[in-house]
């Protein structure tokens, strides 16, 4: 974090000439019960840091703290419509999944640079972020930039910990597995070795989020980074990545994304079949001369042309999957059997 009042890493690049899309980013914020997904908002929603942003919060949960110190800025009443603040962001209370009001506020287009989107906390964000796919309105307008967890320092292994019913993944640990950024708040309420049982946990779960960690989700002070680990804990989610040269055929590629995601026909070296929680990555297309983000949540997924242009820079794909049973080597191999063709 080069600058301190600079929000979480969720803005991209500025477009370039030529750009192929003026979408949108949209960025979910995620993070178990009292995890600080309220103070965070709360910092972005009142601080000077230049930068147009749209946030959507959901008015159940731990954040009607932060909705009621604001409606009561505006006549004591919850606000459904759109508010412009001070620092020049945009803020809307919801009542359901935020559909609706980021409708609306492409109406807006101009005012803003990216959403911000709070979830419950017991909410799937992979859930959330299909919406946007399967939204025709909003499919040419908003693209997932990405997705932020929040960790409570404290009491994050004890949600970690939590035993579902016939083997399902809890809501703690599938907002960790989906996210792009994690942040480990509330770390001066812990011991510096319960702290390393957190960042060991988040590691293990999603071998490829950046981790930051926070007191009171504070971005103005001097963040820690987190350098990447190697995982030690026998966890059922893996994270599995690799890169491969040249280009793609995109109608290849997806052919190897539907059997894996649709099908489910490939399986490990048990014969299990391989769950994947989390595809994304940037692929090299044939056909295309921009970059092309790829992302994806359970069974839905989407391409989406970047303002960055391959020009001289080698064409190589690279690709993160996180989920269960997956092994790198079938994946890897299959992957390059299917999809990949030489660059011409």
């Amino acid at each position: 974090m080069e600058d301190e009042d600079d929000c979480p890493e969720l803005v991209p690049i500025d477009a370039q000439p030529g750009a192929p899309t003026e979408q949108i980013p949209v960025t979910i914020i995620t993070g178990y019960l009292g995890a600080g997904k309220t103070t965070l908002l709360n910092y972005i929603l009142t601080e000077q840091h230049d930068k147009r942003i749209a946030v959507i919060l959901n008015e159940f949960g731990e954040g009607s703290a932060l909705e009621k110190s604001l409606a009561v800025s505006y006549a004591g009443e919850l606000y459904e419509e759109w508010l412009e603040l001070r620092n020049g962001c945009l803020c809307c209370s919801v009542k359901d999944n935020g559909l609706k009001a980021i409708e609306n506020l492409m109406q807006k287009k101009g005012k803003f640079d990216y959403i911000l989107l709070e979830t419950t906390g017991l909410a799937d964000p992979g859930a959330v972020a299909s919406m946007f796919w399967v939204d025709a309105e909003l499919g040419s307008d908003i693209y997932l930039d990405g997705i932020v967890t929040v960790i409570d320092a404290k009491y994050g292994l004890q949600h970690l910990r939590e035993e579902k019913a016939d083997g399902l993944v809890n809501e703690a640990e599938r907002q960790i597995a989906l996210a792009d950024l994690t942040i480990i708040n509330k770390t001066d309420l812990v011991r510096e070795e319960e702290l390393a049982q957190v960042r060991d946990a988040v590691r293990s779960i999603n071998g490829v989020a950046k981790i930051l960690e926070t007191q009171r989700s504070s971005l103005a002070e001097k963040l820690n980074v987190v350098k990447p680990s190697r995982p030690h804990l026998d966890k059922s989610i893996l994270t599995v990545t690799f890169e491969v040269a040249g280009s793609l055929s995109e109608d290849a590629l997806n052919v190897f994304i539907q059997d894996l995601l649709w099908e489910k026909t490939l399986r490990n070296k048990e014969g299990q079949p391989m769950t994947v929680i989390r595809l994304k990555g940037m692929v090299s297309l044939a056909a295309k001369a921009h970059q092309v983000m790829l992302q994806g949540v359970h069974e839905l997924y989407e391409l989406n042309e970047t303002p960055q242009l391959w020009d001289e820079q080698p064409r190589i794909s690279r690709l993160v999957f996180i989920g269960r049973n997956l092994d790198k080597e079938i994946l890897q191999q299959q992957f390059i059997s299917t999809v990949q063709q030489k660059h011409k």
